[in-house]
């Protein structure tokens, strides 16, 4: 069952400072080099959609059309085709790309909104913002509030 006796003298609350910042450091180098992995393979992707293609199938079309003759312009010609042809995913491919989202522009300010307001009840509840300050005073009301648990437990 999952509740707070399972990782109890487990986490982040027995631990030093130090061993946090050693912590948090290999979490940040973890996350750069992610995020670069991430980046190249973008930018390969990038470059293999933007080259040219010779095909006898897309090549007419598409420089009737007065499009690049490459993999993208054909890639996205294909999904097009497959959206006329009846086919409801590639037709939500295109839309969704083309700027025409499924979503509503209603269902997304309410999400904004609701992300806003969970920032802000954190801020009220801290009385800062991320800061060193502020997480050392959230962690010191999570422990108040497991520590009232505990009480009220064993009352």
């Amino acid at each position: 069952m999952a509740n707070y006796e399972n990782i109890k003298d487990k986490g982040f609350d027995h631990r030093t400072t130090d061993e946090l910042r050693i912590i948090t450091s290999k979490g940040g180098k973890a996350s750069g080099k992610a995020r670069r992995r991430k980046a190249d393979f973008r930018k390969k992707l990038n470059m293999l959609l933007t080259a040219e293609i010779d095909s006898e199938e897309w090549k007419p079309v598409l420089e009737a059309l007065g499009v690049e003759c490459t993999l993208e312009s054909a890639l996205l010609m294909a999904q097009i085709k497959e959206a006329l042809a009846g086919d409801t995913k590639a037709a939500t491919f295109v839309a969704k790309y083309s700027g025409q989202s499924s979503e509503s522009d209603e269902n997304r300010l309410n999400r904004e909104a609701d992300t806003e307001l969970k920032k802000a009840r954190k801020q009220a509840v801290t009385g800062e913002n991320e800061t060193e300050e502020a997480l050392d005073k959230l962690d010191q009301i999570l422990k108040e509030m497991r520590d009232n648990a505990v009480k009220q437990e064993t009352e």
